[in-house]
């Protein structure tokens, strides 16, 4: 998975299992270009059980104890150390362990059920709130593998709002949805988790992002061997090939 970089003692755009206070404190000051984490809250919620109603239901999930304390202080100043951009999601169960700051980011989930309207997350940036607005729904796209996890789109927009373009570090990846962002953007990312069973799920996501871009590189190689060969038989194979591809669903008919 990782692509030959080193970050401290770590490889680039992989995923390490562990405590991420004692993996933090092996970063150098400053060598990671943005944190984008949502720790666990606290408030128990790191299982439910399976629910159906009009506003769509739940899966079930294990109660595991993930979420039955914050981190300590000492994380927090370790994400401060290691990065000048920062957004962590809950900021506002962390309040008493973070510096004030001038920029949130409000996610919207754009349905008003007994289930929380929206989320906060603490930024290191200046400048104004920004809020998107996007329905908890959308995690049935992404197909959800945790208690608390949040939608890729969400993520990306993160990473926007950073402005990032080098180093993503999560430390506290859960089933890798930061990650899975900061890769389908082209970027370097690396990820801390302690639960092995969700590091080995992220890793199952990443890798099926790599597989889809390089399913793709090779058929933009083919649309253009088609364009540029004129012979019958030669055409005829790569359009074989091609639908091939589309049997596989993973890509559509129209794109051809």
């Amino acid at each position: 998975m990782g692509c030959g970089r080193k970050i401290g003692p770590y490889d680039c755009c992989s995923i390490i299992c562990g405590d991420c206070l004692e993996l933090m404190r092996a970063i150098p000051d400053g060598c990671i270009d943005a944190v984008i984490t949502d720790p666990p809250y606290g408030i128990g919620r790191d299982g439910s059980k399976a629910s159906t109603g009009s506003h769509g239901g739940r899966k079930g999930y294990v109660f595991a104890g993930l979420d039955s304390e914050r981190p300590g202080a000492a994380v927090f100043c370790e994400i401060l150390r290691i990065a000048e951009k920062v957004i962590i999601w809950g900021g506002n169960y962390f309040a008493d362990m973070l510096p004030a700051t001038q920029k949130w980011l409000v996610w919207d989930k754009g349905q008003r059920i007994d289930q929380s309207d929206g989320e906060l997350a603490w930024t290191s940036f200046s400048g104004a709130l920004r809020i998107l607005t996007l329905n908890r729904c959308a995690l049935r796209l992404d197909v959800t593998e945790h208690p608390t996890q949040k939608p890729v789109k969400l993520l990306r927009w993160c990473i926007e709002q950073a402005k990032c373009s080098g180093v993503i570090l999560d430390p506290f990846i859960g089933s890798g949805t930061t990650l899975v962002a900061a890769r389908r953007m082209g970027l370097h990312f690396l990820g801390f988790e302690i639960n092995e069973a969700y590091c080995q799920i992220a890793r199952e996501r990443i890798a099926l992002v790599e597989a889809q871009a390089n399913l793709f590189e090779r058929t933009k190689q083919l649309r253009q061997e088609c364009l540029n060969y004129q012979g019958e038989d030669k055409e005829g194979a790569l359009r074989g090939e091609l639908d091939a591809l589309v049997e596989l669903e993973m890509l559509k008919e129209g794109e051809k």
